[in-house]
């Protein structure tokens, strides 16, 4: 298959077999056993804008599947400061690679790259667009938890209107039957034609400015982060800074099997108290994105994941 720049470019079909083969290959992932499927491949980081968990989760993938990857590092040191275009640099890197992860501030970056390159481009983020490699880890964790996709109850909280991580997963969960239920700011709501194509995809949604009340129905709770940097005007970030700040003391009344997840960094939107409780998952979430990139690299390379993988054991 080409590249990933949006949930698109998966069918519901691929989804659930791409989440097959990261179960799968969940203990090559926990480096309890070797397995070198991409062994003689390289994967090309352009991370045009900060990134920790992304960036490392991509590099770890390809190297515990015998892989090695070739960095972009710091903008700043390389020739993107002489002037050279996104179009050259994609040009360059294509020769040296086999495949491509991307992360961009401007939307639509992604699509632009992979119309230049001839490897395949995995969007790791393109400004306020799309990001459908953590929605793949979003959407092994929700599994992983619950035995299902279908028909679950979704809390997106926070920042939905830059948040690029809900606009992938809302669309996604969508497409498996979730109610889902947008809690922000009104400053910081899902984009209008966002939710116009949800509800004529069939979506049940409801917009709300409070958070707590809707907790006790809920299988997941999505928090994100109120992003200051996307703000042109730090009096609009002040207004809506702390918004929505998650306790363990507001879990008491909460489903036995409810989790909660989070994209990360986070700032102040989930107390430590939340971290030592059932419920917390952020922490396996952001483990899974070696997975599910494992996974998709191989997808995308054309590496069939073998059926059954020996575990090693105790790493």
């Amino acid at each position: 298959m080409p590249g990933l720049i949006t949930m698109d470019d998966l069918s519901n079909e691929e989804i659930m077999s791409i989440l097959d083969d990261a179960e799968r290959l969940l203990p090559v992932a926990e480096g309890r056993t070797y397995l070198p499927l991409l062994q003689g491949k390289i994967l090309g980081n352009l991370f045009f804008e900060p990134s920790t968990r992304t960036r490392m989760s991509f590099e770890t993938a390809m190297k515990r599947l015998g892989g090695d990857v070739v960095n972009l590092g710091d903008v700043k040191t390389s020739s993107v400061v002489k002037g050279e275009t996104l179009y050259d640099t994609i040009q360059m890197v294509d020769g040296y690679t086999d495949i491509i992860a991307m992360r961009h501030p401007r939307q639509g970056a992604a699509q632009y790259a992979q119309d230049a390159a001839r490897v395949p481009i995995l969007n790791g983020g393109d400004g306020a667009g799309h990001h459908p490699t953590q929605t793949m880890l979003d959407l092994f964790t929700i599994r992983q938890a619950h035995g299902t996709l279908e028909g679950l109850k979704v809390i997106l909280a926070g920042d939905l209107r830059y948040g690029r991580t809900v606009h992938s997963l809302s669309h996604a969960l969508t497409r498996f039957g979730c109610e889902l239920i947008f809690a922000s700011p009104e400053l910081l709501k899902m984009p209008t034609e966002i939710v116009n194509d949800l509800t004529k995809h069939g979506a049940n949604v409801t917009e709300t400015e409070e958070l707590l009340g809707s907790i006790a129905d809920a299988d997941v709770v999505y928090m994100t982060r109120i992003q200051k940097e996307r703000f042109a005007d730090e009096d609009e970030y002040t207004k809506v800074a702390g918004a929505y700040k998650l306790h363990a003391s507001n879990l008491e009344g909460a489903k036995e099997n409810m989790i909660i997840m989070h994209p990360l960094p986070r700032v102040d939107e989930i107390h430590p108290s939340v971290d030592g409780t059932r419920h917390a998952r952020y922490f396996q979430q952001a483990f899974n994105g070696v997975v599910a990139r494992m996974a998709l690299l191989c997808r995308l390379l054309g590496i069939k994941v073998p059926e059954v993988i020996a575990d090693g054991g105790e790493a």
